[in-house]
Parts: C-alpha cells; sequence; structure tokens
C-alpha cells in the first residue's frame, strides 16, 4: 500500500478545505479538493502496481508547478514553498520507484 501517496492527498485535501476556511475562496477549494481527489487515485494505483506512476507524477508535477509560480511571487513558505517542496520530493520518490 502506498502509505506515502496517500498521506499527500490527504494533505493536500485538508490543506484546500483549510485555505478555504481561512480565505474562502471556493474556486481553490474546488481545485485543491479535485487534485486531492487525483492524488489519492494515483496512490490506489501506485498500491496496486509499482510501476503505475503516470498519475501520481502528473499530479505531483502539476502542484509542484502551480505552487512553484505561487512561492516565487509571494515569497510566502506557508502554504505554497511547503507544497512546491512536497510536492518535488512526491516527483523524486515516483522517479525512484520507476528504477
Amino acid at each position: 500500500m502506498d502509505l506515502i501517496g496517500f498521506g499527500y492527498a490527504a494533505l493536500v485535501t485538508f490543506g484546500s478545505i483549510l485555505g478555504y476556511k481561512r480565505r474562502g475562496g471556493v474556486p481553490s477549494l474546488i481545485a485543491g479538493l479535485f487534485v486531492g481527489f487525483l492524488a489519492g487515485y494515483g496512490a490506489y494505483r501506485v498500491s496496486n502496481d509499482k510501476r503505475d506512476v503516470k498519475l501520481s507524477l502528473f499530479t505531483a508535477f502539476f502542484l509542484a508547478t502551480i505552487m512553484g509560480v505561487r512561492y516565487k511571487r509571494s515569497k510566502k513558505i506557508m502554504p505554497a514553498g511547503l507544497v512546491a517542496g512536497l510536492s518535488l520530493m512526491m516527483i523524486l520518490r515516483l522517479v525512484l520507484l520507476l528504477l
């Protein structure tokens, strides 16, 4: 079972809910829940087949890109820098699974 992948998905989902409570941005909540769902489904697929990392890799790359741009713009570690860093670590982990 891909516990790290499920933890990553839970963190993204929880972060989107927390961000909604603080700021009230409905589009951000919907996007965060959708990306969290994709990350969770990707972790489920990796749990069944260690080499099936396409969806998880896409999700982590997407989040690393979006949150990396937000971090560069705002220079704030929370939440953009944290999510971008975790997404980069997730990409590295998934690439290592393929080796």
